[in-house]
C-alpha cells in the first residue's frame, strides 16, 4: 500500500520528526513501512505493509490517527461541509436484505459537470502513480485513499425509480464496469433500481449506470456491506477490487455519511448543487453489533500485570492507558480509580476482549520500551511433551529433513481426502477464500502445498518436517492433536533391498522406524493398508502396539495432476498425541566387545505372504542373547519366471560380551534360524 507522508501530515501537522524517524516509530507500533522513497518538495511515498485485521489503517486518515497516538497530537477532523441543499423529498431507499447490507447512504447532485480532476485530487494522485478518471470517479476513489471507505456514484437519469438493496435473482444478468457479463447467484447482493440491478454490492458498480461525459446528475453512495456476503461474491466472480478488499475485512459502519460528503463535496467543487437532504438507512441490529458493541471492563492493574516493566521508571500508568485507548478512538468511562468501561470505536472490529486493549496500549507504548527481564523463578515450567518434541525434532533434522510451517486453514476438498472420516471439520466463520476455509484437519495439506512450491521454484530434491495441531470435531468443541508431517520428493540412492522407484516410500518407512525407536513400544508393525489418499498399492500402515499410529505413501497421480506437481511426493503422517503417550528411551552406552563378531547369511525363498517383519520376529524369538543385530541384505524377485515368491537373504551378527563364540555354539544358532525360518514356509537356498 502506498501513503504519501505529505497526505498524512496534511491531518497531522504538527509532528516534529522527519519522515525516516516516523516511518520507524509507525513500524515499531505494528504498522509496518517497508520503504521510503523521496518525492522531493513533496516529502516520502511509503510502501506499506497492513496487515489483514487492520483494515481502519488502509488509508491515509488511519494511519494519520495511529501518528497522532504515538505522538500525542490533535488529528484534523474531516472537511465534510457542504453547500446548502434545495427543498425536496427523500430519495427512495429500500433495503430487502437487512443483514446484508446494514447501512445504505444516498444524496442527489444535480446540474454537476463531468471533467479531469485538477488541484489536489491531481497532484496526490500522480505522486502515487493512480490513474486519473475524471473528477467524480476520482472523487470516490480520493476518499478511499484518504479515509478507506468504499463509495460509487451512479448516474441518476439511468435508475429507474428508487434504490432497492436485494439479493439477485439466480441467472439474472449484470454487465459490470470492467465490461463483463456475469450471471448473478441468489445469494449474491446487489444494488439495483426498481427494474434492474446496478451493481454488484461492495465489489464493482454496473456499466449501465456509469458515469460517463454526458452525465448530470448524480446519486452519491456509501454503504456497509456484510464481509461474508462480500467475500463469496468477489470469489465466485473473481473480482478483488479495492472495495470488496475493504468490505471483506469489516467496514466501518459510521463512516458510510463522511464517506458520502466527502466525496459529494469533491465532485461540487467543479459544479452543481445538491437536491435533498441525505438519506441516511440504518438496520439497528447491525448496527448494534457493530457500532454500537457492549463496552469492555479494563483493569488497569491488570494492563501492568501483563505488560510487565518498562525501561522508564513511570511504567504504564492510568494516565496512559487513558490517553493511548482515547487517541485510538475508545471512549473511556471511569468505573473505579483502577478501571474503565471502554467504548470501542466503530472502525477497529478487531478489538473484542480486556486483552485485545491491552495489546493496543502494548503496541503504541512501543515493545522496544519494554525492559527486558527473567521471568520468576518457578513460573515457567516446561510443557509435558517438550522432551519428546525435541527428541523427534533432533532425529529428524540429523536425517536431513528440514523444519518448515505451513498454513493452519485447509480447503473443503483436501479436509475431505486428508481428514479422519467420522471426525468432523470446523468451518472459519469469515475464510479468506474457498481454499482456506477450514480449519485444517490434517497437516498433509499444507506439507504437499510446501513441496509444490519448492518444485515450482526448480528445487526438485525436498525433504520437509512439521510438527503442528490439526483440528477435528465441531465448532463448538473443537478438538487440538498434536501431528507430524513429512514430505519428500526427488531422486533417493537405491538399494539392493528395493528398486529406485520404490526407495523413497522405503525411505519413508526407515525414518519413521527410526522415529518409533526414540519411544519405549512393545510392537511395531507396518500393514498393507493404504491411506486414502495414496496411489493405490504404494502406501501403508504403521501399527504401534496394535494401534494404527501413522501412515505414509505416494501421493495420488490424480492429486499430483491436479496440484500441478511435476514429480512424485511422498507424505507420511503420524499421530504425535498418541506418541506422546509413550516415554522415551532411556539410552545407555555399554564397552564395546573385545570379542570377535561373526556373520553368518541365510538365503531364502519365500512366499510373497511372508513379509520381513515375521521373518525377524521369528528369529528374535529364539532368544539368543549373542545375536547382536540382524538385517535384510537383498531381495531379489523375477515375476515372469518365479510368480509369488522371491528371495531374502539374511546377515545375523554374533558377539559376546565375555569370551570368544565357539563353531558349535555358533552351528547350533544356525540351525535354529534355519527352522525357523522353513517354519514360516521358506526354503533355504544352496
Amino acid at each position: 500500500m502506498k501513503i504519501l507522508t505529505s497526505w498524512l501530515r496534511s491531518a497531522v501537522p504538527d509532528i516534529a520528526v522527519d519522515d525516516q524517524q516516523l516511518a520507524q516509530d509507525l513500524t515499531l507500533r505494528g504498522i509496518a513501512v517497508e520503504g521510503v522513497h523521496s518525492l522531493g518538495p513533496d516529502g516520502h511515498l511509503f510502501e506499506m505493509d497492513i496487515t489483514t485485521n487492520r483494515v481502519d489503517a488502509m488509508n491515509h486518515y488511519g494511519i494519520a490517527r495511529e501518528a497522532a497516538t504515538i505522538y500525542d497530537l490533535p488529528l484534523a477532523p474531516h472537511s465534510t461541509a457542504l453547500p446548502a441543499a434545495t427543498p425536496a423529498a427523500p430519495f427512495p431507499v429500500r433495503i430487502e436484505a437487512p443483514e446484508l447490507c446494514g447501512r445504505f447512504t444516498a444524496r442527489v447532485l444535480r446540474n454537476v459537470t463531468i471533467a479531469p480532476s485538477t488541484g489536489m485530487v491531481a497532484h496526490y494522485f500522480n505522486l502515487l502513480g493512480q490513474k486519473l478518471i475524471s473528477n467524480a470517479v476520482d472523487a470516490s476513489n480520493f476518499t478511499l485513499l484518504g479515509m478507506g471507505h468504499p463509495t460509487h456514484a451512479f448516474d441518476l437519469d439511468k435508475i429507474e425509480g428508487g434504490i432497492v438493496v436485494r439479493l439477485a435473482r439466480r441467472g439474472e444478468k449484470l454487465r459490470l464496469l470492467d465490461g463483463t457479463e456475469r450471471t448473478l447467484e441468489a445469494d449474491d447482493l446487489v444494488v439495483a433500481d426498481e427494474k434492474k440491478a446496478l451493481a454488484l454490492a461492495g465489489v464493482m458498480g454496473g456499466w449501465d449506470s456509469m458515469i460517463t461525459a454526458e452525465t448530470k446528475h448524480i446519486l452519491v453512495e456509501a454503504a456497509w456491506f456484510d464481509p461474508a456476503s462480500i467475500r463469496r461474491s468477489s470469489r465466485r466472480h473473481l473480482l478483488h477490487t479495492d472495495a470488496s478488499h475493504r468490505f471483506e475485512r469489516g467496514a466501518d459502519f459510521n463512516a458510510a455519511p463522511v464517506a458520502n460528503d466527502l466525496v459529494s463535496r469533491l465532485i461540487l467543487q467543479s459544479g452543481g448543487t445538491i437536491e435533498g437532504e441525505l438519506v441516511d438507512v440504518v438496520v439497528p441490529s447491525v448496527q448494534a453489533r457493530t457500532a454500537q458493541r457492549p463496552p469492555i471492563a479494563l483493569s488497569v492493574q491488570q494492563v501492568q500485570r501483563h505488560l510487565g516493566t518498562t525501561v522508564h521508571p513511570e511504567g504504564i500508568t492510568r494516565e496512559i492507558v487513558a490517553q493511548y485507548l482515547s487517541a485510538l478512538g475508545c471512549t473511556l468511562t471511569e468505573q473505579t480509580p483502577d478501571s474503565f468501561a471502554v467504548q470501542l470505536p466503530s472502525w477497529r472490529l478487531d478489538l473484542e476482549r480486556e486483552i485485545d486493549l491491552v495489546e493496543e496500549i502494548a503496541r503504541v507504548y512501543g515493545y522496544n520500551r519494554f525492559a527486558n527481564t527473567l521471568p520468576t523463578p518457578g513460573v515457567v515450567v516446561a510443557h509435558a511433551t517438550a522432551a519428546r518434541e525435541a527428541a523427534v525434532r533432533t532425529r529428524l533434522l540429523a536425517l536431513g529433513y528440514s523444519e518448515s510451517i505451513s498454513s493452519t486453514f485447509a480447503s473443503q476438498q483436501d479436509a475431505e481426502l486428508f481428514g479422519t472420516p467420522g471426525q468432523g471439520s470446523i468451518a472459519l466463520e469469515n475464510p479468506l477464500s474457498e481454499e482456506a476455509s477450514l480449519l485444517r484437519p490434517s497437516l498433509l495439506p499444507g506439507m504437499a502445498a510446501m513441496l509444490a512450491h519448492n518444485l515450482n521454484r526448480d528445487v526438485k530434491q525436498v525433504r520437509l518436517f512439521e510438527q503442528g495441531q490439526a483440528f477435528t470435531g465441531t465448532t463448538q468443541c473443537v478438538v487440538e492433536t498434536p501431528q507430524l508431517a513429512l514430505g519428500l520428493t526427488g531422486p533417493v540412492v537405491a538399494s539392493t533391498l528395493y528398486s529406485a522407484q520404490d526407495a523413497p516410500i522405503f525411505e519413508l518407512k526407515g525414518v519413521l522406524e527410526s522415529l518409533l525407536s526414540l519411544f519405549a513400544t512393545e510392537s511395531v508393525a507396518f500393514t498393507a493398508a493404504a491411506p486414502a489418499w495414496a496411489e493405490p498399492g504404494r502406501g501403508a500402515t504403521v501399527l504401534v502396539n496394535g494401534q494404527a499410529l501413522a501412515s505414509f505413501g505416494e501421493l495420488a497421480s490424480a492429486q499430483q495432476a491436479a496440484r500441478k506437481l511435476r514429480q512424485p511426493v511422498y507424505l507420511a503422517q503420524l499421530d504425535l498425541g498418541a506418541l506422546y503417550q509413550l516415554s522415551l528411551r532411556h539410552i545407555t552406552a555399554r564397552e564395546l566387545s573385545r570379542y570377535q563378531a561373526v556373520e553368518r547369511d541365510f538365503s531364502f525363498v519365500f512366499p510373497e505372504a511372508v513379509a520381513w517383519g515375521a521373518a525377524e520376529q521369528a528369529i528374535l524369538g529364539l532368544g539368543v542373547a549373542e545375536l547382536q543385530t540382524l538385517r535384510p541384505v537383498e531381495v531379489w524377485r523375477d515375476h515372469k519366471k518365479f510368480p509369488g515368491v522371491y528371495s531374502l537373504l539374511v546377515r545375523a551378527v554374533f558377539q559376546s560380551q565375555e569370551r570368544t563364540l565357539r563353531e558349535d555354539e555358533l552351528a547350533a544358532w544356525q540351525a535354529q534360524i534355519v527352522n525357523a525360518l522353513t517354519a514360516l514356509g521358506g526354503t533355504q537356498r544352496a
